[in-house]
């Protein structure tokens, strides 16, 4: 049998109470993808009801058992020692078994319910299990153990996705942060703990064991990236003030939802554009072109994503600063998902946790290309005020060109300049800052109407009063 040419991966996932069946499915959905872009192929999944997400081993022992037909692992949660009993302790172990399984397997009543996928004669092997929630370090480890493969909960999934997708060298220091601090309460259950040195004069005491000595050079690392991180935030703050006076607009939405498509087509510039997660965590700046007048700068930022892990949002908060401090929000959403609705409300939950609710936004409703005209219709009826476009068609980029033109000039003043030929200098500033409407020409000089924001007429104006 040949080897597969990516590894195999199956799917765990606890439904709660709280959580309707369509959520679950969504998740998965959506782990699926987190799944594909980090290399693996979905080959099952294992769902179980349960009345929460923090038993020992997450699943209930039927339920271990069929985790384990995918694996190849015993099913059960095997102690990777033995540790000596007391004798006294020793004649209830056999009660205490009992009562340990009752308790973590509490729900296997519901799993006639569940929607676990099922292979018909021998099952493909998975080298790896995904599950989709967040799992405690000991959970990861009793899973390991009724497996016998490597597991990754969600947010070990999404900081691998960026720590592979991270490019520059900013993006880098922030997905170390996260995978560090993921990494930290971890360590625990990696085996370690034997001591390095002894301790104390004359050899007395016990020395600092590996497992602490491993935390302090993780605390160390971690301060020296975020030194790092805070002399690049400080240049990134310089280049944000440089353009403190432009009109600037940020895309910002669900991870794959059409931003980088709609950066390239606005601004002709070369971003990388790709079907997977995450394809983009840096910032990336360009004017709109064709060249508008006042310039337009558009950014194009990190995606987001439902479950995004707090360590990233804090790490990438100077990136996300870039929408913060921007003058016009777009909130891009693939109107062809029927879950846009509630990517939309995690954009605005994970922009609100870095204080970029100040800004004013238009909805952009992407992907109409894939929407039947009743469809269409709909929406439209349901956001009347948003921007439904292609990438792919002209007409619908002109459009949202000229929405953003018609919101920025909304605020802008048009007036009469008189220009003598002896400011030249003052001429190529308007013409690169200020829209002109009329000019013409005299012996002495030109008179020409601009179209122009408040604070770059009253810098003009100063200069020609000169």
């Amino acid at each position: 049998m040949s080897k597969p040419s990516q590894p195999n991966a199956v799917l765990v996932a606890i439904r709660t109470p709280r959580m309707t069946a369509e959520e679950l499915e969504s998740s998965l959905q959506e782990l699926s993808r987190l799944v594909k872009t980090l290399g693996y192929t979905v080959v099952g999944r294992v769902t179980q009801k349960r009345s929460s997400d923090k038993y020992a081993a997450v699943l209930g022992q039927g339920k271990l058992a069929e985790l384990a037909q995918w694996t190849g692992g015993s099913g059960k949660i095997e102690s990777a020692f033995e540790r000596p009993k007391h004798k006294a302790a020793s004649k209830f172990e056999g009660a205490d078994e009992d009562i340990t399984e009752e308790s973590d397997d509490e729900s296997d009543g519901d799993e006639a319910d569940d929607t676990s996928e099922v292979a018909s004669g021998p099952r493909e092997q998975a080298q790896i299990v995904i599950v989709d929630c967040d799992l405690s370090p000991s959970q990861l480890k009793n899973l390991e153990r009724a497996a016998g493969v490597p597991v990754l909960d969600r947010t070990g999934v999404i900081i691998e996705i960026f720590s592979r997708h991270a490019r520059t060298r900013a993006a880098r220091l922030q997905v170390e942060i996260a995978r560090l601090n993921y990494l930290a309460p971890r360590l625990r259950e990696t085996g370690g703990g034997s001591e390095r040195q002894g301790g104390g004069v004359g050899g007395k005491g016990a020395g600092e064991t590996s497992l602490e000595l491993d935390k302090r050079r993780i605390r160390d690392r971690m301060k020296e990236l975020r030194e790092e991180l805070a002399a690049i935030g400080d240049e990134h703050q310089t280049r944000r003030a440089r353009r403190e006076h432009e009109l600037t607009v940020a895309l910002v939405g669900y991870t794959n939802a059409g931003k980088s498509s709609l950066m390239r087509a606005m601004t002709g510039s070369e971003v990388l554009v790709a079907d997977k997660l995450f394809a983009t965590l840096d910032t990336t700046i360009r004017p709109l072109y064709p060249d508008t007048r006042p310039k337009v700068l558009l950014s194009d930022t990190v995606g987001f994503i439902k479950k995004l892990p707090h360590d990233l949002v804090a790490s990438f908060k100077s990136t996300l600063d870039e929408a913060a401090n921007a003058s016009l929000l777009l909130f891009v959403v693939d109107a062809s998902d029927p879950s846009f609705r509630s990517q939309l409300e995690v954009t605005r939950k994970v922009l609100a946790e870095v204080g970029a609710t100040e800004s004013p936004g238009l909805l952009v409703l992407n992907k109409r290309d894939r929407l039947s005209p009743e469809e269409l219709a709909a929406l439209k009826s349901e956001y009347p005020d948003a921007v439904l476009l292609s990438t792919r068609s002209k007409e619908d980029l002109q459009a949202l060109r000229e929405r953003i033109m018609g919101y920025f000039e909304s605020d802008m003043v048009d007036e009469d300049l008189r220009i003598p030929f002896t400011a030249q200098g003052v001429m190529a500033e308007i013409r690169a800052k200020m829209r002109i409407l009329f000019e013409a020409y005299d012996a002495d000089g030109l008179t020409v109407r601009v179209r122009s924001t408040p604070e770059n007429l009253t810098a003009i104006k100063k200069k020609l009063a000169r």
